[in-house]
Protein backbone atom coordinates (compact mmCIF):
# COMPACT_ATOMS: atom_id res chain seq x y z
CA UNK A 1 0.00 0.00 0.00
CA UNK A 2 1.39 3.52 -1.02
CA UNK A 3 1.08 6.86 0.67
CA UNK A 4 -0.60 8.58 -2.01
CA UNK A 5 -3.82 9.69 -0.06
CA UNK A 6 -5.67 12.89 -0.37
CA UNK A 7 -6.24 14.53 3.12
CA UNK A 8 -8.50 17.56 3.68
CA UNK A 9 -5.90 20.04 5.13
CA UNK A 10 -8.41 21.87 7.43
CA UNK A 11 -10.02 18.57 8.61
CA UNK A 12 -13.09 19.32 8.01
CA UNK A 13 -13.94 17.62 4.99
CA UNK A 14 -14.68 20.73 2.70
CA UNK A 15 -11.19 21.80 1.74
CA UNK A 16 -9.34 21.02 -1.43
CA UNK A 17 -6.99 17.80 -1.32
CA UNK A 18 -3.39 17.95 -1.06
CA UNK A 19 -1.54 14.57 -1.69
CA UNK A 20 1.39 13.04 0.84
CA UNK A 21 4.64 12.36 -0.68
CA UNK A 22 5.07 8.76 -2.04
CA UNK A 23 7.82 6.87 0.21
CA UNK A 24 9.02 3.76 -0.33
CA UNK A 25 8.02 0.47 1.69
CA UNK A 26 9.09 -0.25 4.89
CA UNK A 27 11.79 -2.82 4.59
CA UNK A 28 13.59 -4.52 7.92
CA UNK A 29 12.95 -3.02 11.05
CA UNK A 30 13.26 0.09 10.21
CA UNK A 31 9.51 1.55 9.44
CA UNK A 32 7.77 -1.18 10.30
CA UNK A 33 4.36 -0.98 11.75
CA UNK A 34 4.41 -3.12 14.48
CA UNK A 35 7.81 -2.85 15.59
CA UNK A 36 6.99 1.33 15.46
CA UNK A 37 4.04 0.10 17.46
CA UNK A 38 5.78 -1.55 19.91
CA UNK A 39 8.60 1.27 20.37
CA UNK A 40 6.35 4.24 20.89
CA UNK A 41 4.39 2.38 23.27
CA UNK A 42 7.79 1.58 25.10
CA UNK A 43 7.95 5.37 25.74
CA UNK A 44 4.76 6.29 26.39
CA UNK A 45 4.53 3.19 29.13
CA UNK A 46 7.02 5.76 31.05
CA UNK A 47 4.18 8.35 32.01
CA UNK A 48 1.74 5.65 32.43
CA UNK A 49 3.88 3.57 34.10
CA UNK A 50 4.87 7.20 36.53
CA UNK A 51 1.49 8.22 36.95
CA UNK A 52 0.75 5.34 38.83
CA UNK A 53 3.86 4.70 41.16
CA UNK A 54 3.14 8.37 41.84
CA UNK A 55 -0.34 7.40 42.92
CA UNK A 56 1.50 5.19 45.01
CA UNK A 57 4.60 6.79 46.32
CA UNK A 58 1.77 10.07 47.12
CA UNK A 59 1.42 9.01 50.87
CA UNK A 60 5.24 7.88 51.45
CA UNK A 61 6.31 11.18 49.90
CA UNK A 62 4.17 13.14 52.43
CA UNK A 63 5.74 11.71 55.25
CA UNK A 64 9.19 11.39 54.43
CA UNK A 65 9.49 14.78 53.12
CA UNK A 66 6.77 16.43 55.41
CA UNK A 67 4.61 17.64 53.06
CA UNK A 68 1.09 19.35 53.46
CA UNK A 69 -1.94 17.99 51.22
CA UNK A 70 -1.96 20.94 49.22
CA UNK A 71 2.24 20.04 48.78
CA UNK A 72 1.31 16.77 47.46
CA UNK A 73 -1.57 18.20 45.09
CA UNK A 74 1.36 19.63 43.22
CA UNK A 75 3.19 16.60 42.78
CA UNK A 76 0.54 15.95 40.15
CA UNK A 77 -0.63 19.82 39.62
CA UNK A 78 3.02 20.75 38.65
CA UNK A 79 3.07 17.65 36.21
CA UNK A 80 -0.71 18.66 34.54
CA UNK A 81 0.50 22.24 34.18
CA UNK A 82 3.49 21.69 32.09
CA UNK A 83 1.87 19.52 29.88
CA UNK A 84 -1.47 21.46 29.75
CA UNK A 85 0.76 24.48 28.52
CA UNK A 86 2.86 22.94 25.85
CA UNK A 87 1.23 19.74 24.42
CA UNK A 88 -0.11 21.54 21.46
CA UNK A 89 3.20 23.62 20.91
CA UNK A 90 5.27 20.16 21.26
CA UNK A 91 2.65 18.56 18.52
CA UNK A 92 3.56 21.53 16.31
CA UNK A 93 7.17 20.80 16.86
CA UNK A 94 6.90 17.19 15.68
CA UNK A 95 4.89 17.95 12.59
CA UNK A 96 7.52 20.72 11.88
CA UNK A 97 10.69 19.02 12.56
CA UNK A 98 9.17 15.15 12.11
CA UNK A 99 7.57 12.88 14.86
CA UNK A 100 10.82 10.81 14.92
CA UNK A 101 13.50 13.01 16.65
CA UNK A 102 10.37 14.83 18.99
CA UNK A 103 10.28 11.59 20.60
CA UNK A 104 13.45 10.96 21.05
CA UNK A 105 14.31 13.98 23.09
CA UNK A 106 11.11 13.67 24.70
CA UNK A 107 12.50 9.87 25.96
CA UNK A 108 15.55 11.40 26.83
CA UNK A 109 14.42 14.68 29.31
CA UNK A 110 11.50 12.48 30.51
CA UNK A 111 13.92 9.82 31.84
CA UNK A 112 16.37 12.26 32.86
CA UNK A 113 13.79 14.22 34.85
CA UNK A 114 12.67 10.82 36.40
CA UNK A 115 16.39 10.59 37.76
CA UNK A 116 16.81 13.69 39.16
CA UNK A 117 13.46 13.54 41.30
CA UNK A 118 14.79 10.19 42.43
CA UNK A 119 17.82 12.42 44.00
CA UNK A 120 15.79 15.04 45.40
CA UNK A 121 15.59 15.96 49.15
CA UNK A 122 12.53 18.21 49.45
CA UNK A 123 9.21 18.75 47.92
CA UNK A 124 10.32 21.76 45.96
CA UNK A 125 12.63 20.02 44.33
CA UNK A 126 10.19 17.05 43.15
CA UNK A 127 7.65 19.15 41.98
CA UNK A 128 10.23 21.70 39.88
CA UNK A 129 11.31 18.08 38.06
CA UNK A 130 7.95 17.24 38.11
CA UNK A 131 7.35 20.41 35.77
CA UNK A 132 10.25 19.26 33.45
CA UNK A 133 8.72 15.93 33.45
CA UNK A 134 5.80 17.22 32.11
CA UNK A 135 7.59 19.44 29.21
CA UNK A 136 9.31 16.43 28.01
CA UNK A 137 6.15 14.11 28.16
CA UNK A 138 4.86 16.95 25.95
CA UNK A 139 7.12 15.96 23.47
CA UNK A 140 6.87 12.47 23.20
CA UNK A 141 2.99 11.60 23.93
CA UNK A 142 2.09 13.73 20.39
CA UNK A 143 4.80 12.19 18.37
CA UNK A 144 3.45 8.63 19.39
CA UNK A 145 0.21 9.45 18.09
CA UNK A 146 1.48 11.08 15.01
CA UNK A 147 3.91 8.23 14.36
CA UNK A 148 1.09 5.63 14.78
CA UNK A 149 -0.76 7.81 12.70
CA UNK A 150 1.59 7.84 9.52
CA UNK A 151 2.51 4.44 10.27
CA UNK A 152 -0.88 2.46 9.93
CA UNK A 153 -3.71 2.37 7.40
CA UNK A 154 -6.92 3.12 8.22
CA UNK A 155 -8.34 -0.43 8.40
CA UNK A 156 -5.36 -0.68 11.07
CA UNK A 157 -5.13 2.14 12.86
CA UNK A 158 -8.36 1.13 15.38
CA UNK A 159 -6.53 -1.48 16.21
CA UNK A 160 -3.11 0.17 16.35
CA UNK A 161 -4.10 2.42 18.82
CA UNK A 162 -5.79 -0.43 20.89
CA UNK A 163 -2.93 -2.30 21.35
CA UNK A 164 -0.98 0.84 22.47
CA UNK A 165 -3.69 1.39 24.75
CA UNK A 166 -3.24 -2.18 26.22
CA UNK A 167 0.30 -1.69 26.38
CA UNK A 168 -0.34 1.25 28.56
CA UNK A 169 -3.00 -0.69 30.52
CA UNK A 170 -0.25 -3.36 31.34
CA UNK A 171 1.96 -0.15 32.52
CA UNK A 172 -0.51 1.05 34.61
CA UNK A 173 -1.54 -1.76 35.97
CA UNK A 174 2.21 -2.73 37.04
CA UNK A 175 2.39 0.28 37.98
CA UNK A 176 0.96 0.49 41.50
CA UNK A 177 2.52 -3.30 42.40
CA UNK A 178 5.90 -2.28 41.40
CA UNK A 179 5.25 1.09 43.09
CA UNK A 180 4.27 -0.95 46.08
CA UNK A 181 7.00 -3.27 46.32
CA UNK A 182 9.67 -0.34 46.10
CA UNK A 183 8.23 2.04 48.20
CA UNK A 184 7.56 -0.54 50.87
CA UNK A 185 11.29 -2.30 50.52
CA UNK A 186 13.53 0.11 48.80
CA UNK A 187 12.14 3.74 48.89
CA UNK A 188 10.15 6.26 47.42
CA UNK A 189 12.56 7.62 45.48
CA UNK A 190 13.01 4.08 43.29
CA UNK A 191 10.01 4.66 41.89
CA UNK A 192 11.35 7.36 40.09
CA UNK A 193 14.54 5.38 38.76
CA UNK A 194 12.45 3.07 37.76
CA UNK A 195 11.65 5.25 34.46
CA UNK A 196 15.53 5.41 33.74
CA UNK A 197 16.37 1.80 32.43
CA UNK A 198 12.84 2.65 30.51
CA UNK A 199 13.76 5.53 28.72
CA UNK A 200 16.74 3.91 27.73
CA UNK A 201 15.37 0.95 26.19
CA UNK A 202 12.85 3.33 24.45
CA UNK A 203 15.64 5.53 23.15
CA UNK A 204 17.61 2.19 21.86
CA UNK A 205 14.59 0.99 19.89
CA UNK A 206 13.63 4.58 18.74
CA UNK A 207 16.82 4.88 17.15
CA UNK A 208 16.94 1.76 15.33
CA UNK A 209 13.61 1.11 14.64
CA UNK A 210 12.09 4.74 13.93
CA UNK A 211 11.28 5.96 10.44
CA UNK A 212 10.24 10.33 10.60
CA UNK A 213 7.62 10.75 8.17
CA UNK A 214 6.45 14.36 7.23
CA UNK A 215 3.57 15.22 4.85
CA UNK A 216 4.26 17.56 1.91
CA UNK A 217 2.79 20.22 3.41
CA UNK A 218 3.82 20.26 6.75
CA UNK A 219 4.42 23.56 8.33
CA UNK A 220 7.76 25.38 7.59
CA UNK A 221 7.61 28.19 10.13
CA UNK A 222 6.05 28.89 13.51
CA UNK A 223 3.52 30.90 14.90
CA UNK A 224 4.98 32.88 17.96
CA UNK A 225 2.31 34.86 18.84
CA UNK A 226 -0.12 32.20 18.73
CA UNK A 227 2.20 30.13 20.96
CA UNK A 228 2.42 32.68 23.04
CA UNK A 229 -1.23 33.35 23.38
CA UNK A 230 -2.60 29.88 23.69
CA UNK A 231 0.27 28.89 26.56
CA UNK A 232 -0.70 32.14 28.40
CA UNK A 233 -4.24 31.49 28.24
CA UNK A 234 -3.27 27.31 29.28
CA UNK A 235 -1.20 28.57 32.52
CA UNK A 236 -3.86 31.57 33.39
CA UNK A 237 -6.74 28.44 32.84
CA UNK A 238 -5.01 25.35 35.05
CA UNK A 239 -3.48 28.51 37.39
CA UNK A 240 -6.74 29.40 38.18
CA UNK A 241 -8.30 25.66 38.36
CA UNK A 242 -4.85 24.59 41.09
CA UNK A 243 -5.51 27.64 42.91
CA UNK A 244 -8.85 27.76 43.30
CA UNK A 245 -9.22 25.34 46.31
CA UNK A 246 -7.00 27.12 48.21
CA UNK A 247 -8.56 30.52 47.22
CA UNK A 248 -11.91 29.79 47.22
CA UNK A 249 -14.06 29.74 44.21
CA UNK A 250 -15.15 32.86 45.09
CA UNK A 251 -12.16 34.91 45.56
CA UNK A 252 -11.03 37.64 42.78
CA UNK A 253 -7.62 36.48 42.34
CA UNK A 254 -9.69 32.84 41.08
CA UNK A 255 -11.87 35.23 38.44
CA UNK A 256 -8.69 37.31 37.33
CA UNK A 257 -6.98 34.33 35.96
CA UNK A 258 -9.93 32.63 34.48
CA UNK A 259 -11.10 36.05 33.13
CA UNK A 260 -7.25 36.60 31.28
CA UNK A 261 -7.67 32.77 30.28
CA UNK A 262 -10.89 33.74 28.04
CA UNK A 263 -9.47 36.84 26.82
CA UNK A 264 -6.40 34.97 26.15
CA UNK A 265 -8.11 32.14 24.03
CA UNK A 266 -9.90 34.96 22.63
CA UNK A 267 -7.07 36.58 21.42
CA UNK A 268 -5.28 33.84 20.34
CA UNK A 269 -8.62 32.69 17.90
CA UNK A 270 -8.66 35.82 16.59
CA UNK A 271 -5.17 35.80 15.89
CA UNK A 272 -4.84 32.27 14.35
CA UNK A 273 -7.36 33.89 11.38
CA UNK A 274 -4.82 36.25 10.53
CA UNK A 275 -1.56 34.30 10.22
CA UNK A 276 -0.32 32.18 7.58
CA UNK A 277 0.86 29.05 9.24
CA UNK A 278 -1.25 29.16 12.39
CA UNK A 279 -0.48 26.53 15.52
CA UNK A 280 -4.09 24.96 15.46
CA UNK A 281 -5.88 25.88 12.01
CA UNK A 282 -9.79 27.03 13.32
CA UNK A 283 -11.18 24.79 10.41
CA UNK A 284 -10.66 21.46 12.53
CA UNK A 285 -12.73 22.53 14.76
CA UNK A 286 -15.51 22.53 11.94
CA UNK A 287 -15.09 18.86 12.34
CA UNK A 288 -17.93 18.13 15.14
CA UNK A 289 -16.77 15.14 15.55
CA UNK A 290 -13.08 16.14 16.09
CA UNK A 291 -14.86 18.80 18.82
CA UNK A 292 -16.69 16.13 20.45
CA UNK A 293 -13.86 14.00 21.02
CA UNK A 294 -11.85 16.63 22.61
CA UNK A 295 -14.54 17.38 24.62
CA UNK A 296 -15.12 13.69 25.86
CA UNK A 297 -11.45 13.48 26.62
CA UNK A 298 -11.86 16.40 29.08
CA UNK A 299 -14.83 14.74 30.36
CA UNK A 300 -13.22 11.72 30.82
CA UNK A 301 -10.39 12.83 32.49
CA UNK A 302 -12.60 15.10 35.04
CA UNK A 303 -14.02 11.76 36.37
CA UNK A 304 -11.32 9.34 35.96
CA UNK A 305 -7.95 11.37 37.39
CA UNK A 306 -9.89 13.32 40.01
CA UNK A 307 -12.00 10.58 41.63
CA UNK A 308 -9.03 8.79 41.39
CA UNK A 309 -6.66 10.54 43.08
CA UNK A 310 -8.72 9.80 46.74
CA UNK A 311 -8.51 6.10 46.03
CA UNK A 312 -5.12 5.66 46.96
CA UNK A 313 -5.55 8.04 50.58
CA UNK A 314 -8.41 4.96 50.88
CA UNK A 315 -6.87 2.37 50.49
CA UNK A 316 -4.04 3.20 52.50
CA UNK A 317 -5.20 5.65 55.27
CA UNK A 318 -8.48 4.56 55.47
CA UNK A 319 -8.50 0.93 54.89
CA UNK A 320 -4.82 0.84 56.61
CA UNK A 321 -3.10 -1.22 53.37
CA UNK A 322 0.27 -1.15 52.92
CA UNK A 323 1.44 0.05 49.34
CA UNK A 324 1.79 -2.93 47.94
CA UNK A 325 -1.79 -4.92 48.89
CA UNK A 326 -2.76 -0.98 47.80
CA UNK A 327 -1.58 -1.73 44.04
CA UNK A 328 -2.86 -5.37 44.13
CA UNK A 329 -6.66 -3.54 45.09
CA UNK A 330 -6.41 -1.17 41.98
CA UNK A 331 -5.72 -4.57 39.93
CA UNK A 332 -9.37 -4.85 38.41
CA UNK A 333 -9.33 -1.05 37.50
CA UNK A 334 -5.99 -1.39 35.21
CA UNK A 335 -6.36 -4.93 34.12
CA UNK A 336 -9.69 -4.27 33.16
CA UNK A 337 -8.35 -1.56 31.05
CA UNK A 338 -5.61 -4.44 29.31
CA UNK A 339 -8.57 -6.46 28.38
CA UNK A 340 -10.55 -3.79 27.01
CA UNK A 341 -8.49 -1.81 25.10
CA UNK A 342 -7.94 -4.01 21.93
CA UNK A 343 -11.67 -5.73 22.27
CA UNK A 344 -12.61 -2.03 22.00
CA UNK A 345 -10.18 -1.25 19.03
CA UNK A 346 -11.87 -4.05 17.34
CA UNK A 347 -15.29 -3.41 18.16
CA UNK A 348 -14.82 0.52 17.12
CA UNK A 349 -13.54 -0.55 13.93
CA UNK A 350 -16.26 -2.79 13.52
CA UNK A 351 -19.08 -0.47 14.75
CA UNK A 352 -18.01 2.90 14.79
CA UNK A 353 -16.89 5.18 17.76
CA UNK A 354 -20.25 6.44 19.03
CA UNK A 355 -22.01 3.31 20.33
CA UNK A 356 -18.50 1.93 22.18
CA UNK A 357 -17.99 5.82 23.94
CA UNK A 358 -21.28 6.11 25.07
CA UNK A 359 -21.29 2.78 26.24
CA UNK A 360 -17.82 3.61 27.69
CA UNK A 361 -18.57 6.38 29.31
CA UNK A 362 -22.32 4.65 30.86
CA UNK A 363 -19.97 2.02 32.44
CA UNK A 364 -17.74 4.98 33.83
CA UNK A 365 -20.43 6.79 35.68
CA UNK A 366 -22.46 3.35 37.23
CA UNK A 367 -18.90 2.64 38.38
CA UNK A 368 -18.17 6.15 40.19
CA UNK A 369 -21.81 5.78 41.67
CA UNK A 370 -20.47 2.55 43.09
CA UNK A 371 -17.54 3.97 44.70
CA UNK A 372 -19.76 6.94 46.06
CA UNK A 373 -21.15 4.15 48.44
CA UNK A 374 -17.88 2.69 49.56
CA UNK A 375 -17.31 3.06 53.12
CA UNK A 376 -14.45 2.01 55.95
CA UNK A 377 -15.48 -1.43 56.25
CA UNK A 378 -16.26 -2.24 52.39
CA UNK A 379 -14.88 -5.68 51.99
CA UNK A 380 -12.00 -6.06 48.91
CA UNK A 381 -15.01 -8.13 46.49
CA UNK A 382 -17.31 -5.11 46.48
CA UNK A 383 -14.58 -2.94 45.61
CA UNK A 384 -13.18 -4.72 43.17
CA UNK A 385 -16.50 -4.67 40.81
CA UNK A 386 -16.51 -1.10 40.77
CA UNK A 387 -12.63 -0.77 40.29
CA UNK A 388 -13.14 -3.56 37.37
CA UNK A 389 -16.22 -1.56 35.90
CA UNK A 390 -14.00 1.47 35.61
CA UNK A 391 -11.70 0.46 33.96
CA UNK A 392 -14.33 -1.50 31.44
CA UNK A 393 -15.49 1.61 30.95
CA UNK A 394 -12.59 3.62 30.22
CA UNK A 395 -10.88 1.24 27.81
CA UNK A 396 -13.33 2.26 24.73
CA UNK A 397 -13.07 6.19 25.85
CA UNK A 398 -9.08 6.37 25.77
CA UNK A 399 -8.92 4.09 22.39
CA UNK A 400 -12.41 5.80 20.51
CA UNK A 401 -11.65 9.67 21.47
CA UNK A 402 -7.72 9.57 20.37
CA UNK A 403 -8.80 7.89 17.02
CA UNK A 404 -11.98 10.48 16.97
CA UNK A 405 -9.68 13.13 17.04
CA UNK A 406 -6.86 12.26 15.23
CA UNK A 407 -8.61 10.60 12.80
CA UNK A 408 -10.77 13.86 11.85
CA UNK A 409 -7.04 15.51 11.54
CA UNK A 410 -5.26 15.57 8.31
CA UNK A 411 -2.05 14.27 8.28
CA UNK A 412 0.39 17.02 8.22
CA UNK A 413 -1.59 17.90 11.69
CA UNK A 414 -1.24 14.65 12.85
CA UNK A 415 0.86 16.06 15.71
CA UNK A 416 -1.47 18.99 16.91
CA UNK A 417 -4.26 16.68 16.76
CA UNK A 418 -1.97 14.35 18.87
CA UNK A 419 -1.46 17.54 21.19
CA UNK A 420 -4.73 18.24 21.46
CA UNK A 421 -6.05 15.15 23.07
CA UNK A 422 -3.23 14.88 25.64
CA UNK A 423 -3.98 18.72 26.67
CA UNK A 424 -7.76 17.55 26.64
CA UNK A 425 -6.86 14.89 29.26
CA UNK A 426 -4.48 17.17 31.07
CA UNK A 427 -6.67 19.84 31.35
CA UNK A 428 -9.56 17.31 32.25
CA UNK A 429 -7.16 15.95 35.09
CA UNK A 430 -6.48 19.44 36.46
CA UNK A 431 -10.59 19.92 36.33
CA UNK A 432 -10.87 16.84 37.93
CA UNK A 433 -8.14 17.13 40.99
CA UNK A 434 -9.38 21.23 41.68
CA UNK A 435 -13.21 20.64 41.39
CA UNK A 436 -13.45 17.37 43.57
CA UNK A 437 -10.35 18.38 45.33
CA UNK A 438 -12.94 21.74 46.41
CA UNK A 439 -15.60 19.36 46.69
CA UNK A 440 -13.88 17.11 49.32
CA UNK A 441 -12.36 20.11 50.73
CA UNK A 442 -15.75 21.96 51.28
CA UNK A 443 -17.91 18.34 52.76
CA UNK A 444 -14.88 17.63 55.25
CA UNK A 445 -14.77 21.26 56.56
CA UNK A 446 -18.92 21.26 56.72
CA UNK A 447 -18.81 17.76 58.53
CA UNK A 448 -15.46 17.90 60.76
CA UNK A 449 -16.40 20.33 63.32
CA UNK A 450 -20.62 18.24 63.38
CA UNK A 451 -19.16 14.83 63.85
CA UNK A 452 -16.06 15.60 66.21
CA UNK A 453 -18.56 17.02 68.71
CA UNK A 454 -21.29 13.83 68.00
CA UNK A 455 -18.47 11.81 69.10
CA UNK A 456 -18.15 13.90 72.58
CA UNK A 457 -14.56 14.88 71.88
CA UNK A 458 -12.67 17.76 73.01
CA UNK A 459 -13.42 20.68 71.58
CA UNK A 460 -10.75 22.30 69.20
CA UNK A 461 -9.60 25.90 68.67
CA UNK A 462 -9.64 27.40 64.80
CA UNK A 463 -6.26 26.41 64.44
CA UNK A 464 -6.37 23.01 66.35
CA UNK A 465 -9.05 22.33 63.31
CA UNK A 466 -7.71 23.09 60.45
CA UNK A 467 -4.81 21.46 60.98
CA UNK A 468 -6.95 18.46 61.68
CA UNK A 469 -9.46 18.78 58.58
CA UNK A 470 -5.98 19.31 56.82
CA UNK A 471 -5.36 15.74 57.77
CA UNK A 472 -8.44 14.45 57.19
CA UNK A 473 -8.65 15.29 53.53
CA UNK A 474 -6.26 12.75 53.27
CA UNK A 475 -7.84 10.03 55.56
CA UNK A 476 -5.57 10.91 58.15
CA UNK A 477 -6.84 10.75 61.57
CA UNK A 478 -5.45 13.67 63.65
CA UNK A 479 -4.50 11.71 66.79
CA UNK A 480 -1.62 13.01 69.46
CA UNK A 481 0.82 11.16 70.56
CA UNK A 482 0.11 9.64 74.08
CA UNK A 483 -3.82 9.54 73.53
CA UNK A 484 -5.51 7.23 75.03
CA UNK A 485 -6.86 4.11 73.01
CA UNK A 486 -10.31 4.65 73.65
CA UNK A 487 -10.06 8.21 72.46
CA UNK A 488 -7.59 7.70 69.66
CA UNK A 489 -10.48 5.15 68.42
CA UNK A 490 -12.79 7.81 68.02
CA UNK A 491 -11.11 10.13 66.41
CA UNK A 492 -10.03 7.77 63.97
CA UNK A 493 -13.56 6.37 63.46
CA UNK A 494 -14.84 10.26 62.90
CA UNK A 495 -11.96 10.90 60.63
CA UNK A 496 -12.54 7.91 58.28
CA UNK A 497 -16.36 8.59 58.28
CA UNK A 498 -15.86 12.14 57.12
CA UNK A 499 -13.31 11.75 54.68
CA UNK A 500 -15.45 8.89 53.16
CA UNK A 501 -18.22 11.47 53.20
CA UNK A 502 -16.37 13.73 51.19
CA UNK A 503 -14.97 11.00 48.85
CA UNK A 504 -18.71 10.03 48.51
CA UNK A 505 -19.83 13.54 47.39
CA UNK A 506 -16.77 13.86 44.62
CA UNK A 507 -17.48 10.10 43.53
CA UNK A 508 -21.21 11.70 42.79
CA UNK A 509 -20.15 14.74 40.91
CA UNK A 510 -17.44 12.75 38.75
CA UNK A 511 -20.70 10.02 38.11
CA UNK A 512 -22.98 13.35 36.83
CA UNK A 513 -19.95 14.09 34.88
CA UNK A 514 -19.57 10.75 33.21
CA UNK A 515 -23.31 11.05 32.46
CA UNK A 516 -23.10 14.18 29.99
CA UNK A 517 -20.12 12.42 28.67
CA UNK A 518 -22.37 9.91 27.27
CA UNK A 519 -24.38 12.69 25.35
CA UNK A 520 -21.23 14.08 23.89
CA UNK A 521 -20.10 10.61 22.42
CA UNK A 522 -23.35 10.44 20.71
CA UNK A 523 -21.74 13.40 18.22
CA UNK A 524 -18.53 11.12 17.14
CA UNK A 525 -17.91 9.58 14.55
CA UNK A 526 -15.08 7.86 12.27
CA UNK A 527 -12.31 10.11 11.27
CA UNK A 528 -12.91 10.99 7.96
CA UNK A 529 -8.82 11.45 7.16
CA UNK A 530 -7.97 8.24 9.42
CA UNK A 531 -5.83 6.88 6.16
CA UNK A 532 -3.02 6.03 7.46
CA UNK A 533 0.87 7.21 6.15
CA UNK A 534 3.62 6.21 4.22
CA UNK A 535 5.34 2.74 4.79
CA UNK A 536 2.99 0.78 5.92
CA UNK A 537 4.36 -2.50 4.45
CA UNK A 538 5.14 -5.63 6.04
CA UNK A 539 1.16 -5.17 8.11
Amino acid sequence: MTSQTTIDTAGSGDATPTALPEQPPASGLRGHPWFTLITVAVGVMMVALDGTIVAIANPAIQKDLGATFAQVQWITNGYFLALAVSLITAGKLGDRFGHRQTFLIGVVGFAAASGAIGLSDSIGLVVTFRVFQGLFGALLMPAALGLLRATFPAEKLNMAIGIWGMVIGASTAGGPILGGVLVQHVSWQSVFFINVPVGLLALVLGVLILRDHRAENAPRSFDLLGIALLSGAMFCLVWALIKAPSWGWGDGMTWTFIAVSVLGFALFSFWETRVKEPLIPLGLFRSVPLSAGVVLMVLMAIAFMGGLFFVTFYLQNVHGMDPVDAGLHLLPLTGMMIVGSPLAGAAITKLGPRIPLAGGMAATAIAMYGMSTLKADTGSGVMSIWFALLGLGLAPVMVGATEVIVGNAAMELSGVAGGLQQAAMQIGGSLGTAVLGAVMASKVDSALPGNWANAGLPKLTDAQLAQASEAVQVGVAPVAEGTPAEIAAKISGVAHDTFISGMSLASLVAAGVAAVAILVALLTKRGENADGGAGVGHI
